[in-house]
């Protein structure tokens, strides 16, 4: 039985070539799940922040917070804190953390004073480094 063809019974190989199209196909849709779910995943305490050129800061771990919405109210991470209770607030937060920067945000529309005695009452509460939060400017 003689077999006619390019084909031969002893040439059968296995083919073992991984597929990437799926795979690929699979990641793709994957990120523009992410890219479109990012967005809606902030949550927070919505702050008109001013505007600065200044370059952006890496973070490396979760800083700590401390926002002034426009009602002048204070909010450590997104607990809302009264001003005579924030400096004891911070110092027990400050005694639990090894990294003593906070980050500080202000809404652009809160009184020039009122920030100044905030800023004052975290640097007595021990803080070390403050940061200030700003959006970069518009071009």
């Amino acid at each position: 039985m003689a077999m006619t063809g390019s084909g031969r019974a002893g040439d059968r190989r296995i083919m073992a070539e991984i597929n990437v199209t799926p795979l690929v196909d699979v990641m793709l849709v994957l990120l523009i799940i992410f890219m479109v779910t990012a967005p809606m995943l902030t949550q927070g305490v919505d702050v008109n922040l001013p505007q600065a050129s200044a370059k952006a800061l890496r973070t490396d771990e979760e800083r700590l917070v401390i926002t002034v919405d426009a009602n002048s109210r204070i909010f450590i991470g997104k607990q809302p804190v009264e001003f005579n209770r924030m400096a004891g607030v911070l110092q027990q937060i400050v005694a639990q953390r090894t990294d003593r920067q906070v980050y500080f945000r202000a809404d652009r529309t809160v009184p020039y004073g009122f920030v100044v005695k905030v800023i004052a009452e975290v640097r007595n509460s021990g803080i070390e480094k403050l940061g200030m939060v700003t959006e970069p400017l518009e071009r």
